[in-house]
């Protein structure tokens, strides 16, 4: 079993920064890859979009919308995985997801679907 707890979403203002974080539960071979996603405001699950990856060969993917502005990390020591957002926009405004599988097929995806463990959520909201 595993557990994800997001933090970090707050409300800031367009061209503001905010640090995402997921602490997991049970770091083992239950996680091997994680990956932020975001649910837009009046957006059902389907579709819940993959914003950036981290897989456990180390690479890493984000997602064109975002490329340039987010950058996904881990800190093994502390079973943390972050999402430092900066540049961001009022269509960054979303529920932030974080979530985990330890399969890892395809490597590196964005899609929702690949991922077994899902956290609770942290709301982002950015105004103009």
């Amino acid at each position: 079993q595993v557990v994800l707890v997001e933090s970090g979403g707050d409300s800031v203002q367009a061209g503001g920064s905010l640090r995402l974080a997921c602490v997991v539960s049970v770091y083992s071979g239950a996680a091997n890859c994680m990956a932020w996603f975001r649910q837009a405001p009046g957006k059902g699950l389907e579709e819940r979009e993959g914003v950036a990856v981290f897989d456990n060969d180390g690479s890493s993917t984000v997602a064109d919308s975002v490329k340039g502005r987010f950058t996904i990390s881990k800190d093994n020591a502390k079973s943390t995985l972050y999402l430092q957002m900066n540049t961001l926009k009022p269509e960054d405004t979303a529920m932030y997801y974080c979530a985990a599988d330890p399969y890892c097929l395809p490597k590196r995806s964005l899609r929702r679907l690949d991922y077994n463990y899902w956290g609770q959520g942290t709301q982002v909201t950015v105004s103009s």
